[in-house]
């Protein structure tokens, strides 16, 4: 499995009777992959997980494997506050053929200690056989993974990676004095993606992806290609969409816009609401103005 790139975390389309869209995550899938994504993470933060019943969060990992058809990796979440049933659902993917890869978060609510989360993730990493990917995203979980307990977790023979998104470039770059040049470091925000590849990162977990597979997939190939014009360029084009899929919580932008693109109908479930009608006016004209919209585009210059 070559793991790098940009590896979109994949929203879960619904439709209006709150049921998972099938047909539209189907399109979905397939889009990002004929548009060069190197990678996808169905069942993250941006699927919605946490209000999906164990039947639906397979069920979104299966399709995902059945449209990819082993054409690019799968790296497939598996996250929860109770280490004994993160165990269960990463054992439950083990048996998945067709996921490459487990993503897991920190424990969220419980603000374990560095320790606590060492023997968490240490805890999955026993359990089951296939590589971790460890997500650090302390805004979401109250819990930040330390450089220093990053480094004796790389130790762990199959946990291979981390979703670093805590946002603080420092300890980014502290990262890697941690770990051996053979740990995998993803950024988990978009705008830095090109600085997380500088220190020595192979990519992004992508929200932005979501919409400009293509042009994501090409910016941070190009940052790893050594090819900074190219990834600068692309970077100053689409920083102003990367920010405003941040407007309000993640994925609700993600979703407006795609609902604006006529790829999914915007429907989430509570806690998650469709965006403002102030948010939803600047999400269609910052997609408007980086040619997501051509259609408004078109209206707006006339």
């Amino acid at each position: 499995m070559n793991l790098q790139g940009c590896g979109t975390a994949l929203i879960t389309p619904f439709k209006q009777d709150q049921s998972i869209d099938e047909q539209a995550l189907r399109s979905l899938v397939e889009w990002q992959i004929t548009s060069g994504i190197h990678f996808l993470v169905p069942c993250g933060t941006t699927g919605e997980t946490p209000t999906l019943s164990k039947d639906e969060w397979l069920r979104v990992i299966d399709i995902t494997i059945e449209v990819n058809g082993g054409r690019v990796p799968i790296v497939a979440g598996a996250t929860s506050n109770c280490t004994a049933e993160a165990v269960e659902k990463a054992r439950e993917l083990s048996r998945r053929k067709g996921v490459d890869a487990i993503l897991t978060a920190s424990p969220y609510y419980n603000k374990p200690t560095q320790e606590g989360q060492y023997q968490h993730f240490k805890a999955i990493a026993e359990a089951v056989d296939k590589p971790l990917v460890l997500y650090s995203v302390v805004g979401r979980t109250a819990a930040n993974i330390e450089p220093a307990t990053l480094g004796r977790l790389a130790k762990i023979p199959n946990i291979i990676a981390v979703k670093e998104a805590s946002g603080n470039i420092s300890q980014i770059a502290e990262v890697f004095n941690h770990v051996p040049e053979s740990f995998l470091v993803f950024s988990g925000d978009d705008a830095i993606t090109i600085p997380v590849i500088a220190l020595g990162g192979v990519g992004i977990i992508s929200v932005c992806s979501n919409e400009i597979p293509k042009e994501m997939s090409q910016l941070t190939a190009a940052a790893l290609n050594n090819d900074w014009d190219k990834a600068r360029r692309l970077q100053r084009q689409y920083l102003r969409l990367m920010q405003a899929n941040f407007l309000e919580s993640n994925p609700m932008p993600a979703k407006a816009v795609l609902a604006m693109m006529g790829r999914i109908e915007e429907v989430l479930r509570l806690p998650m609401l469709p965006v403002k009608p102030e948010t939803r006016s600047k999400l269609e004209k910052v997609a408007a103005e980086v040619g997501l919209l051509q259609v408004h585009a078109s209206v707006s210059d006339l």
